[in-house]
């Protein structure tokens, strides 16, 4: 299972920082993921880490802006969302695996607009 938090609304240029709470798998072998899905678009893969951190992909959008990292002690995988843009609004998915097309969990809002 995993148990997305921490959407929100946000103005250009804030910051939130979503959470991942996984269960049911054991999480410090599995890559993780986030991914999102803007309205009337198709889903995208946003950042990935490797199971000890070691390995870890941004797409071009948000690189220098968010910063994936995982806690293998309490099962989560966080996503610090710096410099909001408009353009970030999205529902963001906790993906397992490297990529978008693993198990998600039910997905949080953001929404950034002043």
């Amino acid at each position: 299972q995993l148990v997305e938090s921490g959407g929100g609304l946000a103005q250009p240029g804030g910051s939130l920082r979503l959470s991942c709470a996984a269960s049911g798998f054991t999480f410090n072998l599995a890559s993780m993921s986030w991914a999102r899905q803007a309205p009337g678009k198709g889903l995208e893969w946003v950042s990935g880490i490797n199971r000890d951190g070691s390995d870890i992909y941004y797409t071009d959008s948000v690189r220098g802006r968010f910063t994936i990292s995982r806690d293998n002690a309490k099962n989560t995988v966080y996503l610090q969302m710096n410099s909001l843009k408009p353009e970030d609004t999205a529902l963001y998915y906790c993906a397992l695996g490297w990529g978008a097309g693993g198990r998600k969990g039910q997905g949080t809002q953001v929404t950034v607009s002043s």
